[in-house]
C-alpha cells in the first residue's frame, strides 16, 4: 500500500492534526537540539584530562562539531532529493538506530596517550571515533525535520525557519543545564544514562515525524506548489555570502572562547557562555518579530568592533572580569548583525537545506580557521584581530560604481596607513613611557574612523586593519615581544625595557625572569640565580631547603616546567625530573639564548612529556620525597590536577614523609 495516498484527500490537514504535526515536530527538533548540545560539554569533559586541561581543547572540539555538522547538513540536503519520501524517512530511520547501537559513549579505545606534536588531529581522531555516528545522526535532524515540515501541508510550512529558533533554544538550554544543574548534581556515567534515554526519546518523536509526513495529503504539498510562484534557486554569490556571514561569527566564537578558557580556567563553564551567547543569536534573529530589531544591531556592531581593538590595545589586567564582560558583549553584538543579515537574506521553503548546507559550511570554514589553522599559521592569536576586521564586511554592502572621489579617498587613506605603520614596520620604533598614551590615542582614532566610514564597509575594513597593525607594531608594554605558539597556548617571551631581564609569561601569568646583566650592563657570568615565585627568600626554597636538611639525596618530581627556574635549585646526587605538557615550552627552556636554567644549573635532568596526570602514574609507588605542581597556564587553572583521582596518585608517589606543593604566584600549599 502506497503510504503517500493512504490519507483523506483534502487541500489542508483539519485543526487537530494541524496542531498535532506542529506539536511532535517541535518536540523532535528541540529535543535533537538538546541532546547535540548537551553532548557537547559532556564528552570534551571527559577527554580534556586527557590533554592537560589545555583550553585548545574548546577549540578543537568545536572544530570537530561544526565539521560534522557541516556533514550532517549535506547528509539532508541530499536525502531530501529522494524521489520518494518513504525511502528518505526509512534511511534516517535506519541511521538514527546504527548510532543508537554505538551507545553508551565513551572514549574509543586504542589510541593511546596524545602525542607531543599534532595533538590537534589526535583529538579529532578521538573524537570521530568515540561519538563521530551518534552526532552526525542528530545533527542532519535540524535541517531534515524542517523540510519534512515544509511537506507535511500544514500552513506553516511556508516558513517552517522559525523550528530553527526551537532548535536553538533546545541548544541554549542544554549549555546552560550542564554547567549549573548536570554538572553538580550528578556523575559522568549518570549523564552517559540520561543522555542515552534521552536518544530513545528522540528516536520515537522523529519515526512519528516520518509517519506523519507520510501519512500527509500528497495533493495538499502540490497544491500549494502549483499557487506559490516558483523560487529561483540561490546564485553562488548568494551561497558565498551565507557561508561568509556564518563564518564571522563562526571563527569569533573559537577567538573568543579561547581568549576566556585561557585567562581563567579551561572549564565547561566558561566554554559553555560564548555558545550559549552564539545560540540565543540564531533564537533573536529567526523570531517572527525580533526583540532586538535587526537596523539596532547594524548600527551598534561598529562601536562593538572599536571596543574590542580599544581592549586588545590597553586591556588593563586587574579588570579582567569586566574585560570579559565586554569581550561578550561585543561578541554578541557582532554576532546578531552577521545572522541577522542572514535571517533577512533567507530563501524560500523548497532550498531550504541549500540555505543551512551554506551555513553550516561557513561554519565549519570560521571554526577551522580559528582552531586549526591560525595556530599553526601564526606565533599570536592574530584570528581575533582577522575576524573583526572581516566583521566589517558583514554589513549590508551597497552597489556603489567606481567614481574619481573614490581614487582620491583610497590614496589618501593608503598614504596615512603606510605613515603609521612605516616606523615600526622598517625602524622597529618602540613607543617609550612619555609617548605610549599617544600611540594609544591615535590606535583608538584610527578604529573610530571605521565608524565613520561604517557605510563603506571596505573603507571601514581598511581602517580596523590598519589599527590592528598598529597594536601588533606598538605594544603597550615598551617591549617587543617574540611570541611562541603551540596547541596549549601562546607563550611571550621579552626584555625589560633596560635590558636587564627577560621575563617568560603565558597570558596575563609571568613563568619565569632571568636576569641577563648586571647594572652596569655586563652579562652576568656563572649559574643563574632563580627569580619571581621561586627567588632564594620565597616559600618554595624554603621548603625545598627544610626537605633537604633531612634527605641524603633528595628526590622531586616537577610538574611544570616553565623557564626551567627550579633546575636551579638541583644538587649534585639528588633525583630531579620535570614533567610537561607542552613540547613548545621544553623548547624555550633549553634554549640557551633564551633561558640558560636548565643549561646552567641541571643539562641533564629528565624532562617527561606529555599529561603528568598519567605520565606520573607510571613513576614507582612511594618513590619522591617531594612534588611540586605548578602547570598553571596564564591565570586558568588545570582543574584535573585538582581532583581527588590525581590528589590520589600523588599520594601513591611519595614516601611516607613526603611533601606535596601547589604553589601559584607568591602562595605555596602543602599538603602531607
Amino acid at each position: 500500500m502506497n503510504l503517500n495516498h493512504s490519507a483523506p484527500q483534502q487541500t489542508l490537514v483539519h485543526g487537530g492534526r494541524r496542531s498535532l504535526v506542529l506539536a511532535v515536530f517541535t518536540a523532535a527538533v528541540f529535543t535533537s537540539a538538546l541532546l547535540l548540545f548537551a553532548v557537547q560539554p559532556m564528552f570534551t569533559r571527559m577527554v580534556l584530562p586527557r590533554l592537560g586541561g589545555s583550553p585548545s581543547v574548546w577549540s578543537v572540539a568545536m572544530v570537530f562539531f561544526q565539521t560534522m555538522l557541516l556533514a550532517g547538513y549535506a547528509y539532508a540536503h541530499i536525502l531530501m532529493r529522494a524521489a520518494r519520501q518513504l525511502i528518505a524517512v526509512a534511511v534516517h530511520i535506519g541511521l538514527l538506530i546504527t548510532a543508537g547501537l554505538t551507545m553508551p559513549l565513551s572514549i574509543a579505545g586504542g589510541w593511546g596517550d596524545p602525542p607531543g606534536r599534532w595533538t590537534a588531529l589526535w583529538l579529532i581522531g578521538v573524537f570521530a571515533t568515540s561519538i563521530g555516528l551518534p552526532f552526525f545522526a542528530l545533527a542532519a535532524n535540524n535541517p531534515l525535520l524542517q523540510a519534512w515540515f515544509a511537506r507535511t501541508g500544514h500552513p506553516d510550512g511556508k516558513d517552517p525557519y522559525f523550528l530553527y529558533a526551537a532548535s536553538n533554544v533546545g541548544s541554549f538550554l542544554a549549555l546552560l543545564s550542564y554547567p549549573f544543574i548536570l554538572e553538580p548534581t550528578l556523575s559522568l556515567r549518570q549523564h552517559i544514562v540520561l543522555w542515552g534515554a534521552g536518544y530513545w526519546l528522540l528516536f520515537a518523536l522523529i519515526a512519528a515525524c516520518g509517519w506523519l509526513l507520510l501519512r500527509s495529503p500528497a495533493r495538499a504539498e502540490m497544491a500549494e506548489r502549483a499557487d506559490a510562484p516558483a523560487s529561483p534557486p540561490p546564485t553562488w554569490a548568494a551561497l558565498g555570502r551565507w557561508a561568509f556571514l556564518a563564518a564571522v561569527p563562526s571563527g569569533l566564537l573559537v577567538a573568543v572562547t579561547a581568549y576566556m578558557s585561557t585567562d581563567i580556567a579551561a572549564a565547561p563553564l566558561l566554554w559553555v557562555m560564548p555558545l550559549s551567547l552564539y545560540l540565543l543569536t540564531w533564537v533573536l534573529v529567526f523570531q517572527s518579530r525580533p526583540l532586538l530589531p535587526h537596523r539596532w544591531m547594524l548600527a551598534a556592531q561598529p562601536f562593538a568592533i572599536v571596543g574590542i581593538i580599544a581592549l586588545l590595545a590597553d586591556s588593563d589586567s586587574s579588570l579582567l572580569l569586566l574585560n570579559l564582560a565586554a569581550h561578550l558583549l561585543a561578541f554578541f553584538v557582532i554576532a546578531m548583525a552577521s545572522h541577522g543579515e542572514l535571517a533577512r537574506q533567507r530563501p524560500a521553503a523548497e532550498h531550504l537545506t541549500t540555505f543551512y548546507l551554506a551555513l553550516s559550511a561557513g561554519g565549519m570554514v570560521g571554526g577551522l580557521f580559528a582552531g586549526l589553522i591560525a595556530p599553526f599559521a601564526f606565533s599570536w592569536v592574530a584570528e581575533y584581530p582577522i575576524l573583526l576586521v572581516l566583521a566589517a564586511l558583514c554589513r549590508p554592502i551597497a552597489k556603489v560604481g567606481w567614481q574619481r572621489r573614490d581614487r582620491l579617498f583610497w590614496a589618501v587613506a593608503v598614504a596615512l596607513g603606510l605613515a603609521l605603520l612605516i616606523p615600526g614596520l622598517v625602524f622597529g620604533w618602540l613607543p617609550r613611557a612619555d609617548t605610549s598614551n599617544a600611540v594609544l590615542t591615535a590606535i583608538i582614532a584610527v578604529a573610530l574612523a571605521s565608524i565613520v566610514l561604517i557605510r563603506r564597509p571596505f573603507r571601514a575594513a581598511f581602517a580596523i586593519t590598519i589599527a590592528v597593525a598598529m597594536i601588533r607594531l606598538y605594544p603597550a608594554d615598551e617591549a617587543r615581544m617574540q611570541t611562541v605558539r603551540s596547541f596549549f597556548g601562546v607563550h611571550k617571551i621579552y626584555d625589560t625595557p633596560d635590558g636587564v631581564y627577560r621575563v617568560l609569561m603565558n597570558g596575563t601569568t609571568v613563568h619565569g625572569a632571568q636576569k641577563l646583566t648586571d647594572a652596569e650592563g655586563k652579562a652576568l657570568p656563572g649559574r643563574p640565580q632563580p627569580l619571581t615565585y621561586y627567588h632564594a627568600k620565597s616559600p618554595m626554597a624554603e621548603i625545598i631547603r627544610a626537605v633537604r636538611s633531612r634527605k641524603e639525596a633528595m628526590r622531586v618530581a616537577v610538574i611544570g616546567l616553565g623557564s626551567g627556574s627550579l633546575a636551579c635549585y638541583f644538587e649534585p646526587g639528588e633525583e630531579w625530573r620535570f614533567f610537561e605538557i607542552d613540547p613548545a615550552i621544553v623548547d624555550i627552556a633549553r634554549d640557551h639564548p633564551r633561558f640558560g636554567f636548565v643549561r646552567a644549573c641541571a643539562p641533564d635532568v629528565p624532562i617527561v612529556l606529555g599529561d603528568a596526570r598519567l605520565t606520573l602514574a607510571r613513576e614507582p609507588d612511594h618513590h619522591y620525597d617531594l612534588i611540586i605542581i605548578d602547570a598553571y597556564s596564564s591565570d586558568a587553572i588545570p582543574i584535573h590536577l585538582a581532583t581527588r583521582e590525581a590528589t590520589a596518585v600523588y599520594k601513591s608517589k611519595l614516601k611516607p614523609d613526603g611533601i606535596v606543593t601547589l604553589p601559584h604566584l607568591q602562595h605555596v600549599s602543602c599538603s602531607r
